[in-house]
């Protein structure tokens, strides 16, 4: 069983913090991650999600992020994310 987070709308500077703590909680565990209500990401709570993503890979631990919003996607392929995140991501899927 994975344990579910659900981003909030805006993941600016002062979301990452709390972002950061929120995984930390729940490390240890399979995560998937709702990022279906995302408006706006910032380049620090990508750096958070991703730090994340390698986390979980270290640990042999699933880490998906399902549902992403349109402007999830289009923020994190304008960081250049894109692949580092999966390649669902361009197909609209979980990655």
């Amino acid at each position: 069983m994975s344990l579910s987070l659900t981003l909030s709308p805006v993941l600016d500077l002062r979301a990452a913090a709390p972002l950061r703590a929120s995984l930390l909680e729940r490390r240890g565990e399979a995560m998937d991650i709702d990022a279906s209500s995302v408006e706006r990401l910032g380049g620090l709570c990508l750096q958070v999600l991703l730090s994340a993503q390698r986390a979980w890979a270290e640990d042999g631990l699933p880490f998906s992020i399902s549902s992403p919003s349109d402007a999830f996607r289009e923020a994190a392929r304008l960081f250049g994310a894109s692949g580092r995140l999966g390649e669902t991501l361009e197909a609209g899927g979980a990655f």
